[in-house]
């Protein structure tokens, strides 16, 4: 007898991380349904890919509807074994430059349409006692000049994650990821043609570098099918470097 698919839904599929997930999971033989809000990238290993807006599912119930009920046929009565809520919006600004729309796009997409998503797809979940694994930050925990928005939604993801581990008991579980600096195209761009910043910025981490988007993926996809006691956790990924104490003397 064929074994039956194993089904993953991964938010953000079209970036950096999104992408490493994405692969992984194929990798290793799970069908990827993938969501962002640009379109599929060439060569991505999606066996559905929907060119969605996360904040529109947050504000939009009856297209949010249509779009859950495409996933749902894609599942054929299939369980669905994960759930990654790895798209995420930045917004940088502070008090004095964030707008009341800055606001509720960073939150929309970040922290309301992970539990809209969860929500929605809890019945497929449960059918083979799934896992969320939401992809937070270490801007959870710690943070820096202008990440008002993006911090606070992060914390507040986290802080979801260990609410619904309590709140969903032992019928799907529920962790997060909090990684710092990974290394994605996005973020190397941002230090083109200043490779001695880019050095500061790996050395100043314990572990001498910054992380890979393939490590994410890796702890993703082990998060989703190692110990089912991990519940309600929120799991660092920093190279160390929330334990660092700045000295400027």
């Amino acid at each position: 007898m064929a074994e039956a698919p194993r089904f993953v839904v991964v938010t953000g599929a079209a970036g950096g991380i999104g992408q490493a997930i994405v692969r992984e999971f194929d990798r290793v033989g799970y069908t990827v349904i993938g969501t962002d809000h640009v379109a599929m990238p060439a060569g991505l290993p999606c066996h559905l890919y929907l060119q969605a807006d996360l904040a529109r599912t947050v504000a939009d119930e009856a297209w949010a509807a249509e779009l859950f009920a495409r996933i749902e046929a894609a599942l054929q009565g299939q369980g669905l074994s994960a759930l990654v809520n790895n798209a995420a919006l930045q917004v940088l600004g502070g008090a004095d430059s964030l707008s009341r729309d800055d606001w509720r796009r960073t939150l929309d997409v970040n922290l309301l349409a992970p539990f809209v998503w969860t929500q929605a797809l809890l019945p497929a979940l449960e059918r083979v006692h799934g896992s969320v694994i939401n992809v937070s930050s270490i801007h959870a925990r710690l943070t820096k000049k202008n990440f008002v928005a993006y911090a606070t939604s992060k914390a507040a993801l986290s802080g979801m994650t260990r609410a619904l581990a309590v709140d969903l008991g032992g019928r799907v579980r529920v962790n997060a990821i909090e990684p710092a600096a990974i290394s994605t195209e996005m973020l190397k761009a941002g230090f083109a043609g200043q490779p001695e910043r880019y050095a500061a910025l790996e050395s100043c981490h314990p572990a001498g570098r910054i992380g890979q988007p393939e490590e994410v993926a890796s702890l993703v996809r082990t998060v989703v099918e190692g110990a089912g006691v991990l519940h309600g956790a929120c799991i660092s990924m920093d190279g160390g470097i929330g334990g660092c104490l700045l000295d400027p003397v």
